[in-house]
């Protein structure tokens, strides 16, 4: 068993080690190694290491801190196997969606190459006689990133690329129940040529993000995880004087029309509800049948759901790994506890899966909800598990207000085969990330990723262009050489003419 430190100013540091937490292997249910839990004095270390490197790596040419994501690139790349089992070994998830992540990640490194495009700043020549005016993006200081245990390299790399590039110093604070993957992005970023500091890394608890939330010296916060912390991390930071980016909680349809591909949507259910045992903000934990679709796709659904190919990670027959911890299976088989009383008809019960030889495993069977109504709190909460609802709906309307009314508006999805209904939808729905035939519409690098209501506090969404704007601040010059012209003193506001 190793354990799992922290790492600042370009190395590794073990910090006080009073307080420290576990991490399991998930298959297996056995502690695997412990995680220091740093605290203000760890978060404060860090912040005098980013704030040492700041000014240097700020000064430095785009286009060589361009360079550095390039190398980056590289390393994912040729390590993208080994990482993939750091990643499986302390979250569970099957190794190809551990493959996935990482390529979705890269996505972002390649989009932060191109910073030297991206800082480009306007220029206007002659806006008074004698007088230019410019402006120019640059960066706001240092910045961190709270990130969770669903995408524990996926989402950091959503974050700290675009901040590096445009010239941040960065201190991450990775989920403390998969930390390793925080370390091994660091000690790839030092190989990639990044200067000591100016990337760091501080394991731990709400101790950790409360330094991190109160310090100074911290200009920008990014967050991803549940509402409830969105909304906390949000304010606290903002009253702070921080720019905030705080991501929540979702509760993602996926509306299927009497006319859709039924073998397709089933398909797209079957991957975006079960795929990471549902541990995805972006998971279709919602499906809408229009019409009388509804016990057609049931019917596609169950068999579907009963034969999902469950087993640890490693296993390359496996589809559905387990859940990441023993307390989030206890909370997950509660919701489907819940949604039994609630009066939802239970179609497919994955409550009693045991593995042979994997019995202490975090494991739960896919699980399939029929007739679930908008009153139930299988409905209405992010149950963030294996755990597929269907809600009957009368028509296009019907299912459009369903999904426009929840308090989440993370993502969406519709599955027909009519361009009109399609393009009705994708214009009135009030969600943020739309898809059209497409059950998870994450977007690309090159635009943004974030959703509407209680799934975002703050004006930023993550990487893309708006990435490019929240870490950084817009600064703009206007200039006059008097070429022996003198004036005198103006008392009146001055224009341009």
């Amino acid at each position: 068993m190793s354990d799992v430190h922290h790492y600042i100013g370009g190395r590794p540091v073990e910090g006080s080690g009073a307080r420290w937490g576990d991490v399991f292997n998930p298959a297996t249910g056995e502690r695997t190694r412990r995680v220091a839990l740093g605290g203000a004095a760890e978060i404060d270390a860090a912040v005098r290491a980013a704030s040492a490197a700041l000014p240097g790596w700020a000064a430095t040419p785009p286009l060589s801190r361009a360079r550095v994501m390039f190398k980056l690139k590289e390393l994912l790349e040729r390590d993208a196997s080994a990482f993939a089992k750091i990643i499986t070994e302390e979250h569970g998830k099957v190794l190809s969606d551990a493959q996935g992540e990482i390529v979705r990640g890269l996505e972002v490194v390649e989009f932060a190459c191109g910073i030297p495009h991206l800082l480009k700043g306007e220029f206007t020549e002659q806006v008074g006689r004698g007088i230019d005016s410019w402006s120019v993006r640059q960066p706001v200081g240092v910045c961190a990133g709270i990130t969770p245990f669903n995408f524990p390299a996926m989402v950091p790399l959503w974050m700290f690329p675009i901040a590096l590039a445009c010239g941040n110093a960065f201190i991450l604070k990775p989920s403390e129940r998969d930390p390793s993957a925080g370390i091994r992005i660091a000690e790839l970023l030092t190989e990639a040529g990044l200067p000591p500091g100016v990337f760091n890394v501080v394991n731990g608890d709400k101790e950790a993000v409360d330094a991190i939330l109160g310090h100074p010296g911290i200009a920008a916060v990014s967050f991803v995880g549940s509402t409830a912390i969105a909304e906390y991390i949000y304010a606290t930071a903002a009253a702070g004087g921080k720019r905030v980016q705080a991501l929540g909680g979702a509760k993602n349809h996926m509306v299927v029309m009497p006319d859709a591909d039924l073998d397709q949507a089933t398909d797209a259910l079957m991957g975006a509800a079960y795929g990471a045992a549902g541990e995805r903000c972006m998971a279709v934990s919602v499906a809408v049948a229009v019409g009388g679709v509804g016990d057609r796709l049931v019917e596609r659904l169950e068999p579907r759901v009963r034969a999902l190919k469950i087993g640890p990670g490693t296993d390359g027959d496996a589809e559905m790994g387990p859940l990441v911890t023993r307390q989030h299976l206890d909370r997950v088989r509660s919701y489907v506890d819940l949604g039994v009383k609630e009066g939802a008809k239970l179609v497919v019960d994955g409550r009693g899966l045991k593995l042979q030889g994997y019995e202490s495993g975090f494991f739960l069977g896919g699980c399939l909800f029929d007739h679930v109504t908008p009153e139930m709190r299988i409905y209405k909460e992010e149950i963030f598990g294996p755990v597929l609802s269907v809600v009957r709906a009368p028509d296009f309307e019907a299912a459009l207000k369903l999904a426009s009314d929840h308090e989440y508006g993370n993502g969406v999805a519709i599955f027909t085969r009519d361009g009109d209904a399609a393009r009705e939808f994708a214009g009135r729905v009030q969600i943020g990330m739309v898809g059209v035939n497409v059950p998870i519409p994450v977007p690309m690098a090159f635009h943004s990723f974030g959703g509407w209501k209680r799934s975002l506090f703050g004006d930023a969404a993550v990487y893309g262009g708006e990435g490019v704007r929240f870490y950084t601040r817009v600064k703009t010059v206007t200039s006059r050489w008097p070429a022996g012209i003198r004036t005198g003193a103006e008392y009146a506001m001055p224009t341009m003419r």
